[in-house]
């Protein structure tokens, strides 16, 4: 007999006798094998037997009627028993059947076929010839089929047992042997080895690297350098804008640095306005910048200083105005757009020389923490499940370091956080009374409010007691609202641009030769920012009642701005001059442009970010979308536009060099010629040691400076060296440069034995030792 492999259709003839021992059973056979017989159709006794030879690691073949063996699975009960008790080989019985039935050509099985068995379908009979089913010597029943004598492959397992390794068990010696799955390892893929520790590092740094808050970062830096240059061309010998109030600021950052590392309880008796006390309060402090005033020593590290902290200013302000944007829900160029727009206003090139003014990063970035912190955005509202109390300690803590900086713009932050918390406060209490449901809020954002709150406010505390005790010294000090008429802006600031601007400073100079004071009063955000605000009132992603209170908030804030010009400051910024605590003591209410920027700049971010949304939409609809790259470079249009209306001219004159006689000379001390101008220049060469100096340039001058310079004006005499001494000054330096035009320019030369004082020609000074 022949039979028939399944699926192929072709005959093979079959070996007899020994032949059929030692050749590896088919694929097709070992199939046929693995069917359970089904015990309901078997007497009691052929039950037995076949339990029987299952329980002693017997295989059975198929029945002819497709029943199956008990076991039908590779690793099923019997071949575990077969295998626990150590794979004991068939009886004798079995073997001597199995080798008959090969004799005569039949199908042999290690049970008794079933009486009612049925011929099978594919197996039981070809025209060659018949099935053979021959019994290996461990007693496990195998079945061959060969083609001309040759053995059959077995394309399953390749093996002589390929039926008894692909259940997992090995039986050539007639043992059990488990066989792991080691064997099929070959035909795996090979595991991934594992990164070492520098190649997670790597891949750590590249993540990073590619964040989007790092390009962010990277990309304010750069452009903070370009639209600032040449600023860090020569930034140990030049300043931007001008030498004077830069030259008070960089003297600022160089004290509160060396003072706290020296005598930190002396921070606010500087080294100037001798014999003064809290001369450190006469102006905003830049306090917050004292760690970088702890680095390098001199004029010229000062003015390096200074200039570092100019350009990383810039980049806050960017960083911080793009963070905003992105947490109240605009896109990447929307928020690039805002911050670009909110940092390089035109106006702000007329500040170029107040870096109390130009360090306004803090602000947006603070104000972003906060709202991230507490689940809140603009597009999306509150969302409870994106609070994180750590973003609102930061938030407060950066805030509080943007107070540090200045009361100048640190004041009127201050009291917008005082009224968001309020507003927030009431919000939240009348939405749980209208809904009858709590809102989430949750314990530990709540704690760090209050924390950071606290903090901020003891901030404010602390820096505020130093100038109320000026104040207090120096009531004089304190400004008048006639003070901010002189500086109030009319409205057609809003559409003038400062001379510093490259676009629109020559075409704006006869406007700004019709402003009392220029530098104050060109308050132009920029005509492309209006522009996008404008649409953005109109098509943007904000919601339509957002879009209104946008709208408000820039009249609003320009309403203040103009100080005593909108209806004398009647209804908007006298109340706040006469009620507010501090609020006194600002005298350009102009720089309030600040706040009205930062809102035209959230506008524009609604439209260019639903302009973005719209164009990623057409594109994905368009087969072919040829016109999609080119639409998406459009959407960087509004970025570059604005890039370009703040540029600017800034001159960057060089500093006037330190003269030799300060580095030796011993305090207390006096430069002459003093006035407000030259004594900034002085408090910057007196970086020096940081000698006690009479010379100071504030936003004020006490009457006793007034009292030095009009008596030292026929220095040297005798009633000049008599009160100087009463000042406890022991030195004066007397400058060559500066006495042309001066009554100096006679004395400077006049015998002085007769005084009882010293003098001594040192470079260009004449330094005189009383």
């Amino acid at each position: 007999m022949t039979s028939g492999q399944p699926g192929t259709g072709n005959a093979r003839p079959t070996p007899t006798g020994a032949d059929a021992e030692s050749r590896p059973a088919t694929t097709a056979a070992a199939g046929a094998l693995t069917q359970p017989a089904r015990t309901f159709d078997k007497s009691p006794a052929e039950t037995t037997a076949h339990q029987s030879s299952a329980g002693d690691g017997g295989a059975t073949g198929a029945a002819p009627n497709g029943d199956r063996e008990a076991d039908p699975a590779p690793g099923g009960p019997a071949r575990k028993n077969a295998a626990r008790r150590g794979g004991k080989k068939g009886t004798a019985a079995k073997q001597a059947a199995a080798k008959q039935a090969a004799a005569e050509g039949g199908t042999a099985t290690s049970d008794s076929a079933p009486k009612d068995s049925t011929p099978a379908k594919d197996s039981d009979a070809s025209k060659d010839g018949g099935t053979v089913v021959g019994a290996a010597k461990d007693g496990t029943a195998v079945g061959d089929a060969t083609k001309d004598g040759e053995p059959a492959k077995d394309a399953k397992s390749g093996d002589a047992d390929g039926e008894n390794k692909a259940d997992g068990t090995d039986t050539a010696d007639g043992t059990a042997k488990p066989v792991g799955p080691e064997r099929w390892e070959a035909f795996a893929s090979a595991p991934e080895p594992r990164p070492s520790i520098f190649t997670r590092a790597g891949r750590a740094v590249g993540r990073f690297l590619i964040h989007e808050w790092t390009l962010a970062t990277l990309g304010a830096l750069a452009l903070a350098v370009l639209m600032t240059w040449p600023t860090l061309r020569y930034p140990r010998y030049t300043l931007p804008q001008d030498y004077w109030d830069p030259s008070l600021q960089s003297w600022q950052m160089a004290w509160s640095g060396h003072i706290l590392l020296t005598d930190p309880a002396r921070l606010w008796q500087s080294n100037t306005f001798f014999p003064e006390l809290w001369s450190f309060a006469f102006s905003d402090t830049l306090l917050g910048y004292a760690p970088a005033g702890m680095l390098g020593s001199g004029p010229e590290d000062a003015v390096l200083r200074y200039n570092i902290m100019f350009v990383l200013a810039h980049a806050l302000a960017t960083l911080g105005a793009y963070a905003l944007a992105r947490q109240l829900g605009a896109g990447r160029i929307g928020a690039a757009v805002a911050g670009v727009s909110y940092t390089y206003a035109p106006w702000l090139l007329a500040q170029a020389g107040h870096l109390h003014v130009l360090s306004n990063g803090g602000i947006p970035l603070a104000l972003a923490m906060l709202a991230r912190g507490h689940g809140w955005s603009l597009r999306h509202g509150y969302r409870p499940d994106r609070r994180h109390d750590g973003w609102v300690y930061a938030g407060w803590l950066v805030a509080a370091w943007q107070l540090s900086l200045g009361f100048g713009i640190g004041l009127p932050f201050a009291y917008f956080l005082a009224g968001a918390v309020l507003v927030a406060a009431v919000l939240f209490f009348a939405r749980r009374l209208r809904t009858g449901q709590a809102v989430p809020f949750g314990r530990r954002l709540f704690t760090a409010d209050v924390l950071g709150g606290v903090l901020f406010a003891g901030v404010g505390l602390l820096m505020a007691f130093p100038f109320f005790k000026v104040t207090e010294l120096h009531p004089y000090a304190e400004r008048t609202i006639g003070d901010v008429s002189l500086f109030s802006p009319p409205a057609s600031g809003f559409v003038t641009a400062p001379a510093e601007s490259r676009i629109w400073g020559g075409l704006h100079e006869g406007a700004r030769a019709a402003l009392p004071w220029h530098p104050e009063m060109t308050l132009l955000p920029g005509f492309v920012l209006y522009a996008l605000a404008a649409g953005g009132l109109l098509f943007s992603v904000w919601r339509l009642r957002h879009r209104l209170l946008l709208l408000a908030g820039v009249l609003v804030t320009m309403a203040f701005a103009m100080g005593t010009r909108f209806f004398d400051g009647t209804f908007t910024y006298v109340p706040l001059f006469e009620h507010l605590p501090g609020w006194s003591g600002l005298r350009t209410p102009g720089r309030l442009m600040l706040w009205t920027t930062l809102l035209l700049a959230l506008l524009a971010a609604g439209a260019v970010t639903a302009l973005t949304d719209r164009v990623r939409e057409l594109t994905a609809q368009r087969i072919p979308s040829w016109p999609g790259p080119w639409l998406r470079m459009a959407t960087l249009l509004p970025l570059l536009l604005v890039t370009v209306e703040g540029l600017n001219t800034t001159p960057h004159p060089v500093v006037p060099t330190q003269p030799a006689a300060m580095r030796s000379a011993e305090g207390p001390l006096l430069v002459l010629p003093s006035n407000q101008s030259l004594d900034q220049h002085v408090m910057l060469w007196s970086t020096s040691g940081f000698p006690d100096v009479v010379n100071g340039g504030s936003g004020f001058t006490p009457r006793q400076l007034d009292d030095v310079r009009r008596v030292s004006q026929s220095f040297p005499d005798q009633t000049s060296v008599d009160y100087l001494r009463t000042l406890g000054v022991r030195t004066v330096v007397l400058l060559r440069g500066q006495v042309a035009g001066t009554p100096w320019e006679i004395n400077i030369d006049a015998p002085v034995e007769s005084l009882g004082i010293s003098r001594q020609e040192v470079a260009d000074a004449v330094v005189y030792r009383l």
